[in-house]
């Protein structure tokens, strides 16, 4: 089967530095545009993050820093792989909770805003655990009877991961899904806007550190303020957005904080 596409699809995977969304950088990355017509372009290539890759990461995606010692630093390659990612909606493995908030960092690192509102995001993970809960390389011999040869380099992962979603929906397609406590959460079918909503969550920004309640509103996902919301904090403890702002939070979060805290300045001038 084909998926059925409004328009393109990137399927993507990162090797990277570690899994601090904050602090990590990517080392290795593959990406494969699907087109609504079928045909495919892949666009993979190493990064040098400028610090040392730690040896346990390196264990595990097989990186060191002789690898990369000669290739771009991200924000030398930036503008391009903004541009290939243009008006492409998004999917991989794990992509929601990592690849894409790490991606986003990167991007407003090289001072590019890469701007997710008007992309559909996908994470075949999700699907997978609710419906048969495992990783990668047992999705891929579960979906397409293969075994996953290269796992861990990026353009092996990524292959599989669009492999595997492909799999699923052909499999699944009519099928309930339903989340870990046994709710009904929709029906698997062969639409990425409906995908999306399957797959994605409702986090205001990418760390997850504040979501939408169940009214739409804005609170705050962590610490001693977790379930207020955020536009009342801000207001009624001016300070805090100061301590966000100076700690170790991702930028995508400090500036999602910034949009709600204008948003309560424009508030109080109407």
């Amino acid at each position: 089967m084909t998926l059925k596409l409004k328009k393109p699809i990137v399927f993507f995977d990162l090797e990277t530095t570690g899994t601090n969304i904050s602090n990590d950088k990517i080392v290795e990355y593959s990406f494969i545009k699907l087109h609504p017509d079928g045909t495919k372009e892949v666009k993979s290539g190493k990064v040098n993050p400028l610090v040392r890759i730690p040896v346990e990461s390196s264990l595990i995606h097989g990186i060191y820093d002789e690898d990369v010692k000669d290739a771009p630093a991200f924000k030398d390659i930036a503008k391009s792989l903004d541009k290939f990612l243009e008006n492409c909606d998004l999917s991989g493995f794990n992509v929601i909770r990592f690849d894409i908030p790490l991606l986003v960092e990167e991007f407003l690192r090289a001072d590019i805003n890469f701007d997710l509102s008007n992309r559909k995001l996908i994470d075949s993970q999700k699907i997978f655990h609710m419906m048969e809960k495992r990783n990668l390389t047992a999705a891929y011999k579960f979906y397409c009877d293969k075994a996953l040869e290269g796992a861990h380099g990026a353009e092996a992962d990524t292959v599989a991961c669009m492999e595997v979603l492909i799999s699923q929906v052909d499999r699944y397609e009519g099928q309930e899904m339903s989340d870990a406590l046994g709710n009904t959460i929709g029906t698997i079918e062969n639409d990425i806007d409906k995908l999306h909503k399957l797959t994605s969550t409702q986090m205001v920004d990418l760390a997850g550190r504040m979501t939408f309640n169940q009214n739409n509103v804005e609170v705050f996902n962590f610490g001693k303020h977790k379930g207020k919301p955020v536009l009342d904090v801000l207001e009624r403890e001016p300070a805090y957005y100061d301590w966000m702002m100076r700690g170790d939070f991702p930028l995508d979060t400090k500036r999602k904080l910034t949009e709600i805290k204008l948003r309560s300045f424009n508030r109080g001038r109407n």
